[in-house]
C-alpha cells in the first residue's frame, strides 16, 4: 500500500504536475544524464598560410571555413628576424598538426597568402606531419595598377 506522498512523487515522475499543498522531496527528482558528444571527425581541410617579412601563420578550418587550430611562430616563442625564417614554419606546422590531430584530418587544400621566407617550408612541413596536400594555390594580392603606388622613402 502507497502512502499518499509516494503517489503524489510517482505522478509527478509521469508527468502529472502537483498541486497546491502537495509534498515532493527533493530527492526524489532524478537529474538528467547529459550525453556526451565526441570530438566530430573531419577528413578533408583547409590550411590558410599567411607568410609575411615577419611572421608565418597557419591557420586550418573545415571546408566551411570553421576555424580548428591556428599558430603562428611568434606563439612559439620565435622574436625578431627568426619568426620569418623556414625553420619557424616548419615548427609552426608542427604544432598546428598536434592541435588537430584530435579531429581526425588527413586532406588539405593549401592557400598560401604573402611573400615571407616561410611559403614553401609550411607546406612541406604540413606533408610531413601526416597531412595528404590535394591541392596549393597562391592567394597573395597583386596590384593591377590600380591605385596610385606611395612616393618613395628618402633615406
Amino acid at each position: 500500500m502507497m502512502t499518499e506522498d509516494t503517489k503524489k512523487t510517482e505522478e509527478i515522475k509521469e508527468g502529472k504536475k502537483a498541486q497546491d499543498g502537495d509534498v515532493v522531496s527533493a530527492v526524489t527528482a532524478e537529474p538528467e544524464k547529459k550525453i556526451k558528444k565526441g570530438k566530430r571527425q573531419i577528413i578533408k581541410g583547409r590550411a590558410n598560410v599567411k607568410c609575411t617579412y615577419n611572421n608565418t601563420l597557419i591557420t586550418i578550418s573545415d571546408i566551411n571555413g570553421a576555424s580548428l587550430g591556428w599558430s603562428s611562430s611568434g606563439l612559439l616563442g620565435f622574436k625578431g628576424a627568426k619568426k620569418s625564417t623556414p625553420y619557424a614554419a616548419t615548427q609552426v606546422a608542427a604544432n598546428v598538426a598536434e592541435k588537430i590531430k584530435k579531429y581526425g584530418m588527413r586532406e588539405l587544400a593549401v592557400f598560401v597568402n604573402g611573400v615571407g621566407g616561410g611559403r614553401e617550408a609550411s607546406i612541406r612541413g604540413l606533408a610531413n606531419n601526416g597531412f595528404e596536400i590535394t591541392s596549393i594555390k597562391d592567394t597573395t594580392p597583386i596590384p593591377h595598377n590600380g591605385c596610385r603606388a606611395k612616393k618613395p622613402r628618402r633615406v
